[in-house]
């Protein structure tokens, strides 16, 4: 309605504005004409001109059939002594220049129509004044409204010119040249709209750099002390470090923004550290926002205006739905600009958006979205998607936060801060991202460290951020072994094996209020999973036990032949929410750690003293909770045939671990007190391993409409990136290639990600998200000029690859970065006997941490 009556008072101004202006254009031209030595054609052409004029649409006033009448007179005269002119002599004509430079002066100064045009020009003005007053718009708002639904309209009429033509260009030949330009107009008025508001970018924040070299914290952030940190300094960060490639200054950027927020509004950094790694609150919690990628595109489509067709054809050509979100968000106009988004704004919307169910959550984005501005659109809505596309992982984020408490001390008055040499500051920079490190291993809740940093600083943080049950820890884990010879070389002290079972990874914690959870090895509550597992706590743990973390390995148990099954039919329960009465596959826990027993931690004990309150404290019950099956020796024999004991009771191996003092429990860390030796390390290759697919090769023959290969990679931590190892084939049934195709359908991408290391050759049909796990064995590993796994550990410029690679499962376990580490490729690598035969460099290998 409101639209309908700014047009009709544009119509009516315009109609007004014509007549006004058509009365100007008809005096000038008749009174202000040059003399001209044209002759009687002419001057009557002139005529038909100013009686047939447009402008005038057929109606002539009083005043203008006064002027033309005098100006026919005029015509007249000028006709009559253009005649004489052309009857004179030679001489006459040499003159007459001269007096047609001074006849228009004349003419002015003489005119006796002077004080009517005068007269004229004053009616014209008062005229113009009575409109706009009649019409209001003399004040600046209603023109300002006016302007503004103007180019709404325009801006709406070209959109729908640009909407319909990208539909018709997709229903069309891609080989027209035609279709083509077609195809881009839309990208181009996207573009031309982001150029116009270039300015007032420069206004609003949109133009500020994270990335600078020399950047201030308070200088060069554009909102002041106190005030809430906007959520477009946070999206511009993000900009910045996705248009970054290496991992070092991503570091920097990230940093640096996060800097200015501990000095300017400290409240703001725990939603900035949520954000920045697309989490709403601690893994454990399980908070996830649930919405679908379509309803996304309905809710662009409503608040823009834009067809839904159209965004999703625009969605698949540019791979990214952000930044179709962005564009669509860029080239829409408001009569009413929405109060500009702060990140505890953005972060708040969230939270509520996860909590929200159904229909309910369509709202709260569309008003999230209409408030963005510029790339805030692009981040909101991936941020929804659940993939932020920058390549910020929680140890990158741990470095920029260490980097931002360093660099934010010492700040007077002034802004003037305290000089650090840079030896000290890299130190301390790496003592406190040690101090994140290891607070966050055993309290990976940000909303505890975040708070004890603000509160009571980074020297207190390890006695705040403590163990506790409830909040899941990083397992430790252990490194691989090919043989017996190679475990009784590698633990010299007192060792003990146990079975390697095949199953599931939990950690059971029980408090002294009687909750009991279970979580998985990447900290995924798994409680509503095992009920059965809850309900029988009891039934082993003594009543002296009043709050413990367990750890232990969840296998399927065949009930009557009393023994282990497969993990295959363990992978066959329900994951979430199972009935104890529906369940069909039965579990037994088989516990091998103690970590947190009644108020105290235990981590800091060597592992023969956990296991002894272990067993001091829990009964064990046949079926349902047992300790792992072990033995102490130090005899090579008693090691082999202990092995071969573990593959007939359905185990994958041993898990060979030092009983020495120093045996402690290494949170998150691949530590070599703990060592596997499974069956199938015995020969070839020492382990498997677990790579993420992040590309896929389009079948042909018998694999036609499927991918028939894959390209696999394994983890770089150092440097957060993706390295191939292989491509693969074997090992794949036509059951298995119908699930992957139709899996990895729903996490297809344009383009690889920066973070993506692979030789041009090697490129894909299609790239993936690195969103899946496989485990793969392989012949041997060998060095390769095109795959890029560990390269620069025992190459400086070869990587690693995998020979006849086979497919053995997916790991749902795992996440994408707990695949296996360029660093165990490498170690894999050395520690084949026709590597060790040749000479290397025998510098060992970091563990892994985190």
């Amino acid at each position: 309605m409101a639209q309908r009556s700014i047009t009709l008072v544009i119509n009516i101004l315009k109609d007004s504005l014509v007549k006004v202006n058509s009365l100007n254009t008809f005096v000038f031209r008749s009174f202000f004409k040059p003399a001209s030595s044209a002759g009687t054609e002419e001057a009557s052409s002139a005529k038909r001109s100013r009686q047939e004029s447009p402008q005038s649409n057929g109606k002539i006033g009083e005043p203008e059939k006064k002027i033309q009448r005098k100006s026919e007179e005029a015509d007249n005269r000028n006709a009559k002594q253009n005649v004489q002119t052309n009857g004179k002599n030679k001489d006459t004509k040499k003159a007459s220049p001269k007096a047609s430079k001074t006849s228009p002066k004349n003419k002015n100064t003489s005119s006796p129509f002077k004080k009517q045009i005068n007269d004229i020009k004053k009616e014209i003005k008062q005229e113009k004044e009575t409109v706009d007053s009649k019409l209001n718009i003399t004040s600046s708002p209603f023109k300002k409204q006016i302007s503004d639904a103007e180019k709404d309209i325009s801006n709406e009429k070209e959109n729908e010119k640009s909407d319909s033509k990208h539909v018709e260009v997709k229903s069309e030949p891609k080989s027209s040249k035609d279709d083509d330009a077609s195809k881009q107009n839309s990208s181009k008025d996207d573009n031309a709209n982001v150029k116009k508001l270039s300015v007032e970018a420069n206004q609003c924040g949109a133009e500020y750099n994270p990335a600078s070299a020399r950047y201030h914290p308070i200088k060069d952030a554009y909102w002041k002390a106190k005030q809430s940190t906007p959520y477009l300094a946070l999206a511009r960060t993000f900009e910045m470090i996705e248009d970054t490639k290496g991992r070092y200054k991503m570091v920097e950027i990230l940093a640096n923004f996060l800097s200015s927020v501990l000095l300017l509004n400290p409240d703001d950094l725990l939603s900035c550290i949520y954000l920045s790694i697309n989490q709403l609150a601690p893994a454990y919690e399980g908070v996830e926002l649930g919405v679908a990628e379509t309803t996304l595109m309905k809710v662009i489509a409503v608040s823009t205006g834009r067809e839904l067709k159209f965004i999703k054809t625009q969605t698949q050509e540019i791979g990214d739905l952000g930044i179709v979100a962005e564009r669509s968000r860029v080239s829409q106009r408001m009569m009413f600009t929405p109060k500009p988004l702060t990140v505890q704004t953005v972060y708040q919307k969230l939270r509520t958006i996860a909590k929200s169910s159904g229909k309910a959550k369509s709202p709260i984005i569309h008003d999230l979205f209409v408030a963005s501005r510029y790339s805030e659109a692009r981040y909101i809505i991936r941020s929804l998607i659940g993939k932020m596309r920058i390549g910020i992982a929680e140890k990158s984020l741990f470095q920029a936060l260490a980097t931002a408490l360093v660099s934010s001390r010492g700040y007077d008055e002034n802004y003037k801060k305290k000089k650090q040499s840079e030896a000290d500051i890299k130190k301390d920079i790496e003592d406190i991202t040690f101090l994140l490190k290891t607070a966050y291993c055993q309290c990976p809740n940000f909303d505890k460290i975040v708070s004890t940093l603000l509160t009571h600083g980074i020297d207190d943080l390890l006695k705040y951020c403590t163990m506790e049950p409830g909040v899941p820890l990083k397992p430790m884990l252990a490194h691989p072994t090919r043989g017996v010879s190679e475990v009784m070389d590698r633990l010299k002290g007192n060792i003990t094996c146990e079975w390697k079972y095949d199953g599931e990874r939990a950690q059971i914690h029980g408090d002294k209020n009687g909750t009991v959870n279970i979580y998985s090895r990447n900290q995924e509550n798994n409680t509503t999973k095992y009920p059965d597992i809850i309900n029988r706590i009891d039934h082993f743990k003594k009543d002296t036990v009043q709050s413990y973390i367990v750890d232990s390995e969840v296998v399927a148990w065949d009930i009557e032949q009393k023994q282990i099954l497969p993990f295959q039919v363990l992978s066959t329960r329900k994951r979430k929410n199972v009935d104890v009465e529906e369940i069909k596959v039965q579990v037994c826990v088989y516990a091998f750690d103690l970590l947190y027993l009644n108020g105290e931690a235990l981590t800091s004990k060597n592992f023969e003293d956990r296991r002894q309150l272990l067993r001091d404290n829990f009964n064990e019950v046949e079926g349902e909770f047992q300790f792992a099956t072990s033995c102490d020796t130090n005899d090579p024999d008693d090691i082999q045939g202990f092995l071969e004991n573990s593959i007939k009771g359905n185990c994958e191996g041993l898990m060979i671990k030092s009983l020495d003092n120093d045996a402690t429990y290494e949170i998150a860390k691949r530590s070599h007190k703990w060592l596997k030796l499974k069956k199938d390390y015995l020969t070839g290759v020492g382990d498997s391993l677990d790579l993420v697919v992040i590309g896929g090769y389009i079948g042909k023959g018998k694999r036609t409409g499927v991918y028939g290969g894959f390209l696999l990679a394994c983890y770089d931590d150092e440097n957060e990136e993706y390295q191939s190892i292989c491509k693969i084939g074997t090992g794949l049934n036509d059951e298995d290639l119908s699930t992957h195709a139709k899996f990895f359908k729903e996490h297809t991408i344009p383009a690889p990600k920066s973070y993506y290391r692979y030789d041009a050759t090697l490129a894909p049909d299609t790239w993936f998200e690195a969103v899946q796990v496989w485990e793969v064995k392989c012949a041997d590993l060998s060095l390769s000029p095109v795959h890029k796994a560990a390269i620069g550990i025992i190459d400086p410029e070869k990587g690693i690859s995998l020979r006849f690679p086979r497919f053995i499962r997916i790991r749902d376990d795992k996440s994408t970065e707990d695949a296996t580490g360029a660093q165990q490729v490498a170690y894999m690598y050395r520690n084949q006997d026709q590597v060790k035969n040749q000479k290397t460099n025998a510098a060992e290998f970091d563990d892994d941490f985190y």
